[in-house]
């Protein structure tokens, strides 16, 4: 019985989500929402600069566990058991964000244990990864790469929690780059990919977690601050933006994508799973993060009126986040059309450029005016593909349904 109970299953193809990654999401919604707040507080370039830093160590964190999972039921056994280890780390690391880079008066030196707290949830994960390699070879090997080039990684990352400034920032970013690249350049020989449409649907539900957190982000711009029509329009306008991101993404790209990855097979799918979702995912949970904080202070201008007037527009890096963090969104859609289909979408390159060259003058919209002009550029990109490719949509989805 003992021996049952800590036994680890391997998946197959028929493997779907499971709720327990749906309950380790929940620590990853936390995590975002800290990330967004860490970049409002420090509202700054080196901010927003720490706060992507930040996202990038958590999504290497979350994409080592949606790997995992597709490579056991990770709801069976002792696997749970390292899940709800991983998330009670994970937990404390989401807990320290806020001091990840500047230590509060008080308690515990915060950035190291944040650094000793991300250790941890990358070594169960590697156990756990290990258990489940244990008649793989080639996996076990692709796994040790993996632990070489976590421990710089993690060293570096020691280090810079005790420096300040751009000497830290600078650090973090040589230490992702270690662990980033080493997996890159590992390339995908030895890792297994036993089910395409659990992979494609653990990141589409990320990708849902971080839209998510920008109809959050109108809230708390809101706060308690007084509702008026005004505000009641923006937030409208805010949603058509994020409704907006969900259909350029999961009408047609997710689609494609999991089409792709389920029509691959051995080496070739592993490695369209780490250059289409494990890489090329980050540039659309970043960009969509950033939105988020755009939007949340959108609002903070656009509800507050004891401290700002009803005309006054959104300048600095809070419109540059917006803007750019769209048109972030937009490249890696465009990116990901490139590795699955081989061809560039031109016409959201264009969209991604244009709100780039255009936020000097938006910078001098009423900020409730911006927001409904960067819905409805968004709505017009939508409809001008619906109409254009008509044909070619409706293809894609009778193949996928």
């Amino acid at each position: 019985m003992p021996t049952r109970r800590l036994h680890l299953v391997s998946a197959d193809e028929d493997h779907r989500v499971s709720t327990i990654e749906l309950f380790f999401d929940l620590v990853f919604v936390y995590a975002i929402t800290q990330t967004t707040q860490l970049m409002a507080d420090h509202l700054s370039p080196a901010g927003v600069g720490q706060g992507l830093a930040m996202l990038a160590v958590l999504w290497w964190c979350w994409c080592s566990y949606a790997w995992l999972g597709n490579t056991i039921h990770v709801d069976h056994g002792v696997a749970r058991l390292a899940m709800f280890g991983a998330m009670g780390v994970m937990f404390l690391v989401s807990l320290t964000i806020p001091e990840a880079f500047t230590d509060f008066p008080g308690g515990l030196f915060a950035p190291v244990f944040f650094v000793v707290c991300y250790a941890l949830v990358r070594l169960l994960h590697l156990v756990a990864y290990l258990g489940a390699a244990r008649h793989d070879a080639g996996l076990r090997r692709v796994l040790l790469k993996m632990f070489a080039g976590l421990l710089p990684s993690v060293a570096l990352l020691g280090l810079a929690a005790f420096l300040s400034g751009p000497w830290q920032l600078g650090l973090w970013v040589v230490a992702l780059l270690a662990d980033y690249l080493n997996v890159y350049f590992t390339g995908p020989e030895g890792w297994r990919l036993n089910s395409p449409a659990h992979f494609a649907e653990r990141f589409g539900l990320i990708v849902i977690i971080a839209l998510g957190e920008s109809i959050v982000a109108i809230g708390i711009g809101i706060g308690a601050l007084p509702m008026s029509w005004l505000v009641a329009g923006a937030a409208v306008c805010g949603l058509a933006l994020a409704a907006g991101m969900w259909w350029t993404y999961f009408d047609v790209v997710a689609r494609v994508s999991e089409h792709r990855l389920t029509q691959a097979t051995g080496i070739e799918r592993a490695k369209l799973a780490t250059d289409s979702y494990t890489f090329l995912h980050l540039s659309l949970i970043a960009g969509i993060v950033l939105v988020a904080l755009g939007l949340k202070k959108s609002f903070v201008y656009i509800a507050d009126t004891a401290h700002h007037s009803p005309g006054e527009a959104l300048h600095g890096v809070p419109i540059w986040t917006l803007t750019g963090g769209l048109a972030v969104y937009l490249i890696g859609l465009s990116a990901l059309r490139k590795r699955n289909l081989g061809s560039w979408n031109h016409q959201r390159l264009v969209v991604a450029v244009l709100l780039v060259a255009a936020t000097p003058l938006l910078e001098h919209v009423p900020a409730a005016a911006l927001l409904l002009i960067v819905a409805g550029l968004v709505l017009g990109l939508i409809t001008f593909e619906r109409l254009r490719f008509a044909e070619w949509r409706r293809k894609v989805h009778t193949a996928h349904s």
